[in-house]
C-alpha cells in the first residue's frame, strides 16, 4: 500500500518489478529502494526491480537501509534523490518505515523544519517523533 508524505514523496512497502507499471501509471518518475538484498527470504533483488524500473523510463536508486541506523551517506544520497527528482518519488523498503525515516532526515537537512516533517510522517501513519534529535541537528547545519 503506498502512503502519499507529501506532494514529492510516498512511501511503501516492499514492491516487485511486476509493480513498476502501476507505479509509473500513478505518475512517480523514481523509485527508491531502501532495503538491503537478502534482507528476507523471497524478496525480489534489487536488479530486478532496477531493470523494470529502467525500463518503464523511471529513475532508479539504491540507498539500503540495515539495522545499524542511518549514515550521513544515506542522508546525503536521498537529498541527491530528492533534488533531482523531476516528478513524485516512491521510496520503499520492508514496511515503509525505513523510508520515511530517511526522507524526513534528508528533508531536515535540505532545510524543512522538524514539526513540519513530523507532522506530514503523521499524516501518512509513521511516528517520526524519535527521530526528532536527528531531525533539529540535520535542520540547524542546513
Amino acid at each position: 500500500m503506498i502512503r502519499k508524505v507529501d506532494d514529492s514523496i510516498s512511501v511503501a512497502p516492499q514492491i516487485q518489478p511486476a509493480d513498476i507499471a502501476v507505479i509509473k501509471a500513478a505518475g512517480f518518475v523514481a523509485v527508491v529502494n531502501n532495503r538491503p538484498d537478502d534482507e528476507q527470504e523471497g524478496q525480489p533483488a534489487g536488479d530486478e526491480i532496477r531493470a523494470a524500473a529502467l525500463a518503464a523510463g523511471l529513475t532508479y536508486a539504491a540507498i539500503p537501509v540495515g539495522g545499524g541506523g542511518f549514515s550521513h551517506r544515506q542522508v546525503a544520497a536521498m537529498v541527491d534523490v530528492l533534488e533531482s527528482a523531476e516528478g513524485p518519488v516512491l521510496a520503499f523498503c520492508r514496511s515503509g518505515t525505513r523510508s520515511c525515516n530517511l526522507w524526513a532526515l534528508a528533508r531536515a537537512r535540505m532545510g524543512d523544519t522538524p514539526d513540519e516533517l513530523i507532522a506530514k510522517g503523521a499524516g501518512a501513519g509513521y511516528d517520526l517523533d524519535g527521530l526528532r534529535p536527528l531531525l533539529d541537528q540535520l535542520a540547524a547545519q542546513a
